[in-house]
């Protein structure tokens, strides 16, 4: 393991490689962004009948979904206006000829240029993954398919299952190699099981779309309808062992930790020495089996099914893999499925979209220096570290206040609160890249280089001490997260703009939109999920019976506002897979409201274009949240998303708060209102 010294010294390295190539100086825009935009609202709506549609109405009539989306919203804006920096800086690399090979900025170049070059890429045809169709085709017994899933994870392909570090959940300083469930072609092991007609359709759709994908592998349609079914047959047999995603939610049902000797009890027809051996990873030592009754049944599975369908699947595996790196006829065939059938996008992105996207994922880190040293003001973090202290102390004034909790419980909710480690705009330490090889004129090897150099970044993680510096997420991510076993949050960079965090907007606003995003990733720490880890971020029940037997009596009431909130006429919004994220966004208005009120020490401002402080917080909440979505991708993330459509993630949580309901004068003959007894109120 590397120094702490040797880390600084290659980001110094980086760093000067960067600026040698692009001196950016930031950019300060003038150009003063309104903290509400009242064009966008509806005000012929009733707030209490449809508050999203009241402030997000004319938005939604105005902006319709562009043909390479499945859905348009605030977030969308925002990654477009991200893309077109992005594009900025990495063609600005992208046009130099003298840089040095194996610098940052080389890789850069060549990984976006080989991407580009769509002449290469059309005449290598199928080559860049001949060599793994050709070794799949010989293997000739159930030991030579154990060997090359191995051999696949070793190169960023993930059959059957992932392989990964992560923090011990009973030591949460150390990582250990954790195994879980996978393997499925379709999003969701629901689209396997369930007989309803738009399940039995999605499978049939799938089967003829791998079956056009083996016939663009050379296949003859006898041979590639043979091998469709085989994949399907394989998958069909994973998902029946599978957890649920519900299943999948709760973290002590996911956390058992056992010896290699110990998983050759639950799966003895798996060599898991080999396996880790093959892998690399010769002394795994303990191991996180997340479903075990899942392995058991795959090493059951690899037992009874024939090895041609092995075949057939593991070339499934590696062609799907590479789809969207490969000639122009296997990329639209899995566009055609994957964007049109499954979320009903209508075009596929411009190329050099989606090629930004590779290259700002594989060399996430190094295009973030470039993007925060030009985009990301300091005072942006300099503001949200005092937002974050302030949401900070609302969240722990509500604590105190709970008549539900004991003294004991608030304690240690206390405790945990304090510990919250707070990350903003960008990492303090950088990645190295110096492992990865990038060459000029090859794509698809890029792309593969790329995964096994974060294969082995990740797993070489086995058996040492979490680093805390790491991020999950790069600053050019428009989004933010929670991290239990770190009892963290996280803010990049990309996210500290409007509409959820604005410069110019009055305290009001902001509170209700990065206020809301703050206080929701700091209730993440105390949602169904979050409550089960301790300060240290170790799994650990520090709650008393009876306040733990409260808890879950008050999510009941968010259950069922949620599983009544009606989606496309007969749909509905799954109150136990979104429990957690509902959760959070109650948690985070009334946090988010609380601060504000803090801020405002009593000096209530003087209503703003003529809507009162009380309002404007909670329109500036909504407007976060427009969004117009196409029926094919919601209906897909109602099945497979643990968060809620955005119409309900503002119909739902307000109508809780007795401040809103004041607010905007609602009535019990508003079609949204929740009588005072059946309003949730848990943090």
């Amino acid at each position: 393991m590397r120094s702490l010294y040797s880390l600084i010294i290659t980001t110094i390295i980086v760093a000067s490689m960067l600026s040698a190539c692009c001196n950016h100086q930031k950019e300060e825009s003038m150009e003063i962004t309104p903290a509400i935009l009242t064009e966008n609202m509806d005000i012929t709506i009733e707030p209490g009948d449809d508050f999203f549609k009241y402030v997000n109405g004319q938005w939604m009539k105005n902006n319709e979904i562009p043909a390479e989306y499945s859905q348009y919203g605030a977030f969308t804006e925002l990654y477009e206006s991200n893309q077109k920096q992005l594009r900025s800086l990495i063609e600005e690399v992208a046009e130099k000829k003298d840089i040095e090979n194996g610098s940052v900025a080389q890789k850069i170049r060549d990984l976006y240029n080989s991407g580009m070059d769509t002449i290469a890429i059309e005449n290598a045809g199928l080559a860049p993954i001949s060599k793994d169709l050709e070794e799949i085709s010989v293997l000739a017994s159930k030991k030579d398919i154990q060997n090359y899933i191995a051999k696949l994870h070793k190169t960023g392909i993930n059959p059957v299952f992932y392989v990964f570090s992560e923090a011990d959940q009973e030591n949460s300083s150390m990582n250990i190699a954790n195994i879980y469930q996978g393997g499925l072609g379709l999003p969701d092991v629901d689209y396997y099981i369930n007989d309803d007609e738009g399940s039995r359709k999605l499978r049939t759709e799938y089967e003829d779309h791998l079956k056009k994908m083996f016939m663009l592998t050379g296949n003859d349609e006898s041979l590639a309808e043979k091998n469709a079914k085989g994949v399907l047959n394989i998958e069909t047999k994973l998902a029946k062992v599978s957890k649920s995603r519900l299943e999948r939610r709760d973290p002590n049902a996911n956390f058992n930790k056992m010896s290699a000797g110990d998983l050759s009890g639950v799966a003895p027809d798996i060599d898991w020495n080999n396996y880790f051996n093959n892998i690399g990873l010769t002394d795994p030592g303990m191991i996180n089996v997340a479903q075990p009754d899942f392995f058991t049944g795959f090493g059951k599975i690899l037992k009874e099914t024939e090895i041609d369908d092995w075949k057939a699947y593991l070339t499934w595996n590696v062609l799907d893999s590479y789809a969207n790196y490969l000639h122009e006829d296997i990329v639209n065939q899995n566009f055609e499925f994957y964007g049109k059938v499954l979320s009903g996008t209508q075009e596929i992105q411009p190329r050099w979209k989606r090629v930004l996207n590779n290259t700002s994922g594989r060399l996430g880190e190094a295009i973030g220096q470039l993007y925060v040293e030009k985009y990301f003001p300091p005072e942006s973090k300099s503001r949200m570290l005092v937002l974050v202290e302030n949401l900070r102390s609302s969240f722990a004034d509500r604590i105190n206040k709970l008549d539900w909790m004991s003294d004991e419980t608030k304690q240690k909710a206390l405790e945990k609160l304090e510990r919250i480690t707070v990350k903003i705009g960008y990492p303090d330490v950088w990645k190295d890249y110096s492992g990865l090889t990038i060459v000029p004129d090859n794509y698809a090897q890029n792309v593969k280089n790329s995964r096994e150099f974060e294969f082995n970044f990740d797993i070489n993680k086995v058996g040492k001490p979490v680093d805390k510096n790491e991020w999950g997420m790069t600053p050019q991510t428009v989004n933010a997260y929670y991290n239990p076993t770190a009892n963290e949050i996280v803010f990049p960079a990309a996210i500290l703009q409007p509409p959820f965090f604005n410069k110019d907007a009055d305290d009001a606003v902001n509170y209700g939109a990065i206020g809301v995003v703050i206080g929701h990733e700091m209730t993440h720490g105390f949602d169904d999920q979050g409550r089960k880890y301790d300060k240290d971020g170790n799994l650990n029940d520090w709650w008393t019976d009876e306040d733990a037997k409260l808890f879950e009596e008050k999510t009941k009431l968010l259950v069922d506002q949620y599983n009544n909130y009606a989606i496309l006429d007969t749909l509905h919004v799954d109150g136990k897979l979104t429990l957690g994220e509902n959760i959070a966004d109650i948690g985070g208005l009334n946090i988010a409201y609380n601060a504000l009120q803090k801020a405002y020490n009593g000096n209530i401002p003087e209503p703003i274009d003529g809507f009162t402080s009380d309002q404007r917080f909670f329109i500036g909440y909504a407007q976060v949240w427009r969004q117009n979505i196409r029926d094919k991708e919601l209906m897909r993330r109602l099945k497979v998303d643990v968060h809620s459509p955005g119409d309900a993630r503002v119909n739902v949580p307000p109508f809780n708060l007795d401040v809103f309901i004041s607010a905007f004068s609602i009535s019990p003959d508003d079609k949204l209102f929740i009588p005072e007894e059946n309003r949730a109120s848990i943090w």
